[in-house]
């Protein structure tokens, strides 16, 4: 059974910063890719930054320059530092990862989401 629990969401005002992170847990044999994507209230669920599984990092336009993505492979984790944060930011963001178990092939896992609010 794989885990990914996020954490670091919150309320800040236009202009703030908010780092998020995200661990991965259990029966891990391979992380491959692994990132952040976010939904806003009613749009679709979009890419917001990730690696690939060969250690790129891609960002979505909108946050290029302001958000940065990092990732520690031993620790498993995954963070996406915020910084200049506009109320458009504001969704619900879902870590996201690809992983082999000892037990199970190559598959998409997400995290339960982390709220984040930008307002005055």
């Amino acid at each position: 059974q794989v885990q990914l629990v996020e954490s670091g969401g919150g309320l800040v005002e236009p202009g703030g910063s908010l780092r998020l992170s995200c661990a991965a847990s259990g029966s891990i044999l391979s992380i491959y890719g692994m990132g952040w994507y976010r939904r806003a209230p009613g749009k679709q669920r979009e890419l917001v930054a990730a690696f690939t599984s060969s250690g790129i990092a891609n960002y979505a336009d909108s946050v290029k320059g302001r958000f940065t993505i990092s990732r520690d492979n031993a620790k498993n984790t995954v963070n996406l530092q915020m910084n200049t944060l506009k109320p458009e930011d504001t969704a619900v963001y879902y870590c996201n990862a690809a992983i082999r178990t000892y037990s199970l092939p190559r598959r998409e896992y997400w995290g339960q989401g982390t709220q984040v609010t930008v307002a005055s």
